[in-house]
């Protein structure tokens, strides 16, 4: 009887004493999600340990034919333990164990008409969507499409909050029309504003730093988070609290992909569609799919540390393969000319300058940019591609996607957009050998624009040819659910660096973000590394490069893309001319041992390790590819910076190789490291430098 009462009690705690609250708590129960009907309004909370990461906030939508966002009553809820496991060949780890707990919540809009709400909550992650069944219709008895007008989805954040958000821009701006295209700063521990840059909120992912709490929950400081806010101290657990990274996944063909809106009223962000001049005004800016049929995942990350933030896998969590293929696809680095020497490389001399400096490098690929369609020439291109292969190493060939919704010139253009087109140049490609492409300037978030990302990769497929999306939005679980996908810009990317010094001269300050935040939610195309210290042919002239080599080495871990189109050019390496100058004499060739890094350093991980960080300022972390871990760091705080770092994937008496910076001309140093104290590693990096430790 003494059982039965105490199971009752827990019953009653659990639900609030109201039938209408319903909760689900990862399997370590830390994380906790309540969902509850208010005043006819479903909405929910999250709580991790004893911080409120999440005040009451909105669920919902408004349909075509219905409100599901008020005028809602609770239905019924079902429960489930999900354990699984899936490979993931393109991303932080190689496998991935899912043990979660899911929590189904049916609701009515106030004609009946039902709709799910899925949580699933494993020890870090949330992750939620509506599912909809097939709808009940005067005309014919049911409805069987739906179009979302817009949703009621919210992330209320309690006061004290800060933030590391970037703007969502004006539509059809920019450099011949092309934005929004996801390239724009970030904003650093900046407190909660009513207003982003333009006004239409901010891109995902989205982290928040919740602030220390009293036990009612309100803000507080204390004295470490006052210090810490005065000095902007550097350790991420300074004054408590926790952090949260919001974004989405699973976005395909089916819906549109979403962004958060500007702050409303107090710490409250809810999903906002695309804008209505995106993609040149074409296509709706509502999403439209079958019945039954289900929305995105959108989802939560959180942690008292960055560690759960920067290792999640809650992208590919609950997505599945959009297709399979009979297709086996290799990764590995490239050569690009484009990033340095520019549009004027894309001729047939420079393209053979590239491809042998691929072959001495040991890399497989040469990714050869745009106007290759009238500066080489199909024709040409087909002996190139054969000369190419000849040397050992395969080609990616660069394509607009646009045709009417920018205005770019570049070429070829008014192919990808032309699904007869496009079909007729794959084949070709399949033809004479092309591997991959990299497809460029897209016009937004629209339904439209992801239905052409779909399209491009399945057509791809289909010809055995990988897919690299630029000027473009976010992957949204991608990597798993189609398997030619191998990359997106979708971040302030290396040619800034080339095309502005105030670019170059923050380089290691955004190197010190994307691990954080963009590069946490799928592969990033960064397209960096830069050896040449002056960003123009000849290494002389145009931008200066502020980083320190070594830097640039750990941006070769720091940043996750399977296919790493590296910013080396010819003149690093050393010829008849060059062989006997000094490396920091003008002129003179990359490092010698930089470049043999560069020959050996993986681009696709099995295991991935935070060890320390905050973002803009540093990030330590290690990543394991087969038996062989690589742990590297970055500094950005405005002077020399000395860790004591503990790294378990090291043993007493390890013998390691250690990549650093020479404090006094800030060149790079390859020496032996043996390990005492695995607990207890002492790193220094010069400012704007970093390391790299190889075992």
């Amino acid at each position: 009887m003494r059982k039965e009462l105490l199971f009752l009690s827990a019953m009653l705690v659990s639900m609030g004493m109201n039938a209408q609250v319903a909760s689900v708590a990862s399997p370590d129960g830390q994380l906790k999600v309540n969902v509850d009907v208010k005043a006819g309004k479903p909405v929910y909370e999250v709580k991790y340990g004893d911080v409120q990461v999440l005040d009451e906030s909105p669920l919902g939508f408004v349909a075509d034919h219905g409100d599901f966002s008020q005028g809602v009553t609770f239905d019924s809820r079902k429960e489930a333990h999900l354990e699984f496991n899936y490979d993931l060949s393109r991303s932080k780890f190689s496998h991935v164990h899912v043990n979660a707990n899911q929590l189904v919540v049916t609701l009515k809009n106030e004609k009946g008409m039902p709709f799910d709400v899925d949580f699933r909550v494993s020890d870090n992650d949330v992750a939620f969507r509506y599912a909809i069944p097939n709808q009940p219709s005067r005309a014919n008895g049911k409805k069987f499409s739906i179009r979302i007008m817009k949703e009621a989805t919210g992330f209320d954040f309690p006061n004290g909050t800060t933030t590391f958000l970037t703007p969502q821009s004006d539509a059809m701006i920019g450099w011949k029309g092309t934005k929004p295209s996801y390239e724009e700063v970030y904003g650093y521990d900046e407190p909660m504003a009513t207003r982003s840059q333009y006004g239409h909120g901010y891109t995902f992912p989205c982290l928040f730093h919740i602030a220390p709490q009293s036990p009612k929950g309100e803000a507080v400081q204390t004295a470490s988070s006052k210090k810490q806010q005065a000095s902007r101290q550097l350790s991420p657990f300074g004054g408590g609290g926790a952090w949260a990274l919001i974004s989405e996944t699973g976005v395909d063909s089916r819906y549109c992909a979403s962004r958060l809106s500007d702050m409303k009223g107090d710490g409250l962000y809810t999903v906002e569609f695309p804008m209505a001049e995106e993609n040149n005004g074409n296509g709706t800016v509502e999403p439209a799919f079958a019945l039954p049929g289900t929305t995105p995942w959108r989802t939560i990350t959180v942690g008292t540390s960055l560690k759960p933030i920067v290792e999640t896998t809650i992208p590919w969590d609950y997505v599945a393969p959009r297709y399979d293929t009979p297709h086996h696809y290799e990764y590995g680095k490239g050569t690009w000319s484009w990033i340095v020497w520019q549009d004027n490389s894309i001729c047939w001399d420079d393209q053979v300058q590239y491809i042998q400096l691929a072959k001495a490098m040991g890399f497989k690929y040469v990714l050869i940019d745009n106007w290759w369609d009238t500066n080489i020439g199909k024709d040409k291109m087909e002996q190139l591609v054969k000369y190419a292969q000849s040397q050992g190493v395969d080609v990616f060939l660069w394509y607009s996607s646009s045709g009417w919704w920018n205005d770019i010139e570049q070429g070829p253009i008014n192919i990808m957009c032309d699904p007869i087109t496009r079909k007729q140049y794959m084949r070709w490609m399949n033809l004479i050998g092309v591997k991959g492409i990299k497809v460029d300037f897209f016009g937004g978030d629209k339904q439209e624009t992801m239905r052409l990302y779909e399209e491009i990769l399945s057509d791809a497929d289909d010809y055995h040819i990988m897919v690299i999306f630029h000027g473009c939005t976010i992957p949204r679980g991608w990597e798993r659910m189609y398997p030619n996908y191998v990359g997106s810009e979708a971040v302030l990317a290396s040619e800034n660096i080339y095309f502005t010094q105030s670019a170059a001269d923050k380089e290691a300050k955004d190197a010190a973000t994307h691990p954080f935040i963009r590069n946490t939610i799928g592969c990033m195309e960064f397209g960096g590394c830069f050896m040449n210290r002056h960003l123009n042919r000849g290494n002389t002239g145009g931008n200066t490069r502020r980083t320190t080599d070594v830097h640039e080495l750990a941006t070769c871990i720091l940043f996750q893309n399977p296919i790493q189109n590296f910013a080396i050019t010819p003149e690093n390496l050393p010829t008849e001319a060059t062989k006997d100058l000094a490396p920091n004499e003008k002129g003179a060739p990359a490092p010698a041992i930089c470049m043999d890094f560069l020959r050996d350093v993986p681009t696709t991980w099995d295991e991935t390790f935070f060890i320390d960080g905050y973002p803009g300022k540093y990030c330590i972390l290690a990543r394991r590819h087969a038996d062989t871990w690589y742990i590297a760091g970055n500094n950005a705080t405005g002077a020399p910076l000395t860790l004591k770092l503990n790294l378990p994937m090291l043993q007493k008496g390890d013998k390691a190789t250690l990549y650093s910076d020479n404090l006094k001309d800030r060149e790079p140093q390859k020496s032996d490291l043996k390990v005492s104290n695995p607990k207890v590693v002492t790193v220094t990096m010069a400012d704007q430098g970093g390391f790299v430790i190889v075992k």
